[in-house]
């Protein structure tokens, strides 16, 4: 047996680590790895019926906060140097999700969209008063012209923008009877685009007049189609 050998302790405990921002750094991914699992099982309970819009919605909130809070973590402590057996580059929970072989697709979705079913999909309001519809419109028109104010007034940055199309969706999903008015898709794709960025990126010049010119015929067309 090699003296290499015979320094081998067969009943020491192994380590993924060696250096206390290793740990933190193992400890973060288990813990996103945890919050992708259960955000899986919250969106094939919702399409189940298992859970209701009420409970759903702000769990939904929740977990793709703290997603996305754990991965600007994990993506922060990243160096040039990768840990050794650990996981490569990340930079989305795509990334994530692939190199620990992760197959949840309905996570994956919804980290992707970054927002809630509930959210994506317009929530069938026929049962609702006039009082609560005539809020919900009241909701949106204001929701409406802070993004479109706040393209027109030079905001650019991913953390400006998209709290505020964040917004304008949600009270779309209540306010749109139709279930998808003819500009949801571009907002929605927005969106997508938006969740995609870093905190500090910042849409350039020609990406937010093209925004700016969407949002405001969707925003026509929505209006026409509520005096229609």
């Amino acid at each position: 047996m090699s003296p290499a050998m015979m320094d081998v302790n067969l009943y020491e405990e192994a380590r993924l680590y060696s250096t206390n921002a290793e740990r933190e750094r193992w400890e973060n991914c288990a813990t996103l790895f945890s919050l992708i699992v259960s955000l899986e099982n919250l969106e094939r309970a919702y399409v189940r019926g298992s859970v209701t819009e009420a409970d759903y919605a702000p769990a939904c909130t929740k977990m793709l906060a703290q997603s996305k809070t754990i991965l600007n973590l994990i993506t922060s402590e990243q160096s040039n140097s990768e840990l050794p057996g650990g996981p490569p580059a990340i930079s989305s929970a795509q990334d994530f999700m692939k190199f620990f072989r992760m197959d949840h697709p309905a996570a994956s979705h919804r980290l992707l969209i970054g927002v809630p079913a509930t959210v994506e999909h317009a929530s069938a309001i026929s049962n609702s008063s006039a009082s609560e519809r005539a809020k919900w419109v009241a909701e949106l028109t204001q929701a409406w012209i802070t993004l479109m104010d706040a393209l027109k007034l030079k905001l650019r940055a991913k953390d400006q923008l998209h709290p505020l199309l964040s917004d304008l969706m949600s009270s779309y999903s209540k306010a749109d009877e139709q279930g998808a008015g003819e500009g949801r898709a571009r907002l929605l794709q927005w969106l997508i685009s938006l969740n995609q960025m870093k905190a500090s990126d910042e849409l350039s010049e020609d990406q937010a007049r093209q925004m700016l010119y969407e949002v405001e015929s969707a925003y026509t067309n929505w209006f026409r189609a509520l005096q229609g």
